[in-house]
């Protein structure tokens, strides 16, 4: 993996990657969050909602986008700072995402970066769309992927939820100076509708 720097990155670059969901893709993800939610793991349940079915829990999709951020562009070293997201169909067993990053403005001055952000679905239907911000790091960064057991979502779902536990752990034991001094420096801006 490389970690790009904010003097490599343009408008217009992209990258994307492409996930199964599996019924075990939804239960790693459910028992790591804690969300029990039926709609997500209760059959029965789910077949009485408007979904009919199981479905994916949406932050689950999203999770992807953050795999796409701090896997490939910008890449390792990436701080995420802002995401939103509309949440436009429901991702159910069996469907093969795609979560899709597209550059679409630079802020050299600041270390900033606005990206698209969409998933779609194995039809080409878009399942979730926003739009993030993200600090690229200040060097240029290569990563050796570590090696993982199995293939598929299985081994990548709950890396987002791990990192964020990770840094939430780090957070707490440094005091929070690092997540103060990242509020410090970053002034927020309005999303855009």
């Amino acid at each position: 993996m490389t970690g790009r720097t904010i003097e490599e990155l343009a408008v217009g670059d992209t990258a994307e990657l492409t996930r199964s969901v599996t019924a075990e893709t939804i239960r790693e993800f459910v028992d790591a969050t804690g969300d029990d939610n039926p709609l997500h793991s209760d059959p029965a349940f789910a077949a009485t909602t408007r979904f009919g079915d199981v479905i994916a829990p949406g932050i689950l999709t999203g999770g992807l986008i953050s795999a796409v951020i701090g896997t490939r562009l910008p890449g390792p070293g990436t701080i995420y700072l802002s995401q939103n997201f509309r949440f436009l169909r429901p991702v159910r067993i069996g469907d093969t995402v795609t979560a899709r990053v597209e550059v679409t403005e630079v802020l050299r001055e600041r270390n900033r970066v606005c990206l698209r952000t969409i998933c779609l679905n194995q039809a080409g239907e878009p399942v979730i769309e926003g739009e993030a911000w993200v600090m690229p790091s200040k060097v240029h960064i290569e990563y050796a992927e570590p090696a993982r057991a199995g293939s598929g979502w299985s081994t990548v779902a709950c890396v987002p939820a791990a990192l964020a536990v990770q840094a939430m752990t780090f957070w707490t034991a440094s005091g929070l100076t690092f997540a103060r001094r990242m509020l410090e420096l970053w002034e927020p801006r309005p999303l855009r509708p």
